[in-house]
C-alpha cells in the first residue's frame, strides 16, 4: 500500500506499509506520509493537504486524516475487510466531524485492484518457494 500528501502541487509526505518490516501495527502508508508531511510543513495541520491512498484507509488512518484537518482524501480500492470511508464503517462521515474532510473513491480502482492481486499473488508464491507460511488473505483477495 501508498500513500502521498500533496500540498499546493508538491508533494510533502509519502509512506509505503512497513508493518511487517517495521513489526509496528501502526506503520501504516497514510500514517507515515501524514508524518512526513507534518516534518515538512513544520505542523501537524494540514488543511488544502490532499491524501492519496492505494486502498481505503482503517479507521486508524481515516482517524489520523481527520485529525491532520487533510481537506481531501483520494483512494483508489475499496477495502471491503477494513475499509472505514464508507464501505465496512464510515468514520469520516460521523456527525461531529461531517464536512471536515472531502473524499474522492475509486480513483484508478480497477488498476489498483489488478496490481495488488497481482502483488500478493507474488508475494504467495515467493513464499511457496522459500517453504514459508502462506501471506494472510484478506482484503481485496477474498474478491
Amino acid at each position: 500500500m501508498g500513500a502521498v500528501v500533496v500540498h499546493d502541487g508538491l508533494i510533502v509526505g509519502r509512506g509505503h506499509n512497513q508493518c511487517e518490516s517495521l513489526c509496528d501495527p501502526t506503520a501504516h502508508a497514510e500514517i507515515i506520509a501524514l508524518g512526513a508531511a507534518g516534518s515538512a510543513l513544520g505542523s501537524w495541520r494540514m488543511p488544502g493537504a490532499t491524501l492519496y491512498v492505494t486502498l481505503e484507509p482503517c479507521a486508524m488512518c481515516a482517524g489520523a486524516a481527520l485529525l491532520a484537518r487533510v481537506g481531501t482524501l483520494v483512494y483508489g480500492a475499496v477495502d471491503p475487510t477494513m475499509g472505514a470511508c464508507g464501505s465496512t464503517i464510515d468514520v469520516i462521515a460521523y456527525a461531529r466531524v461531517a464536512g471536515r474532510l472531502t473524499v474522492r473513491t475509486g480513483a484508478m480502482g480497477e488498476e489498483v485492484e489488478a496490481l495488488m492481486r497481482r502483488f500478493f499473488s507474488q508475494m504467495r508464491e515467493e513464499a511457496k518457494r522459500r517453504g514459508a507460511g502462506a501471506v494472510e488473505r484478506g482484503g481485496l483477495e477474498n474478491r
